[in-house]
């Protein structure tokens, strides 16, 4: 049988995308024997000088995870990017920026500052003091891989064809990956460039919980704070879900084997631009919903705070990605205005 070549290479990275591979246990046989490895640290001590030594297009099938976090990560896209035939982004922080989009707000230099110089349980004054970034520049040459001052998907800095979402993703979306690698050996047929390996409609509609006809919230909650009926929809409890506004295709891991909320990881919905907006404006709707009189501007206020952390809540993976689209949704709508 005609093995391909495959490769999984990283970015910024927890090490959860590489553990949904070793999670697969039997799933790994038919895939073991189907592929040629060309590139997996965590497998075994392949050499990047290795990869660079391979020609153009050698490499079948890249699996690249984490997002593009520092120089370093930009290279060995581009590099994984030029040696491969197919490039796939692989779970939510190389699909949309992930979780370590949410330092965005903050430069390179403010994170290093925080994390290395004045961070938690730092001593400014003692012998023991550490530098900040600036400070050192100055003292000696840095030989460190440069600290982007954005988190960005893989998209941003190349070319992708295919998406694989998830925090990580999960083993229902390896037996499609499985069947695209087997129709590739077989037949060398590919599905259509930029699909996503996840369902194609919004959470909600696969979650299976009950949901009453009209949801009215007159308390919010964290998860810690209250044990959730299991058959009950976990919004119209008071927590905060993002099912509405998130692709389906996890297998309600979090909503169903769980019994938490939704946290978005499997990106945007299908049709959704903004999936916090969405949410935020669904928020609006129903808190405190008949009891506006009631409660006044103060006690709809003091409702709403409730929601802790906000951009952590509504945006938690996906804001570079989200960014991106609007932007190239605009482009192409002012193209089509301009030719009209």
């Amino acid at each position: 049988m005609t093995k391909i070549k495959l490769a999984v290479a990283a970015g910024s990275y927890c090490g959860g995308c590489d553990m949904s591979i070793v999670d697969l246990n039997e799933l790994l046989i038919p895939i073991d024997e189907a592929i040629e490895l060309q590139y997996w640290q965590l497998a075994a001590d392949f050499k990047i000088k290795n990869v660079k030594a391979l020609k153009d297009n050698e490499i079948d099938i890249t699996l690249y995870h984490g997002p593009i976090r520092t120089s370093e990560h930009a290279e060995l896209a581009h590099l994984f990017r030029k040696k491969s035939k197919v490039l796939i982004a692989y779970g939510a922080c190389s699909c949309f920026g992930g979780i370590p989009q949410l330092a965005n707000p903050f430069t390179a230099s403010e994170l290093l500052d925080e994390a290395y110089a004045h961070g938690y349980n730092m001593d400014d004054s003692g012998p023991n003091h550490m530098r900040t970034s600036s400070e050192y520049k100055k003292g000696r040459k840095m030989t460190l891989p440069k600290l982007l001052d954005s988190c960005m998907p893989l998209s941003a800095e190349v070319d992708v064809d295919y998406y694989v979402p998830g925090c990580p993703p999960v083993r229902d979306q390896w037996l499609v990956l499985i069947d695209i690698i087997t129709n590739f050996i077989k037949n060398g047929e590919l599905p259509p460039k930029g699909t996503v390996v996840a369902g194609d409609k919004a959470r909600c509609e696969e979650c299976g919980r009950e949901k009453p006809d009209e949801i009215v919230i007159n308390k919010f909650f964290r998860p810690y704070e209250i044990n959730p009926d299991p058959k009950i929809c976990l919004l119209a409890q008071g927590l905060i879900c993002m099912g509405p506004a998130t692709r389906a295709g996890c297998g309600n891991q979090c909503t169903g084997d769980a019994n938490m909320p939704c946290r978005g990881c499997f990106g945007p919905a299908p049709e959704v631009d903004n999936p916090g907006l969405k949410m935020l404006s669904a928020i609006a709707s129903i808190a405190g919903a008949k009891k506006e009189d009631e409660l006044g501007e103060a006690g709809l206020k003091k409702l709403v705070d409730q929601v802790v952390d906000p951009f952590g809540t509504f945006y938690r993976f996906a804001v570079p990605q989200i960014l991106m689209h609007l932007k190239q949704k605009k482009a192409k709508e002012e193209k089509s205005d301009s030719t009209k």
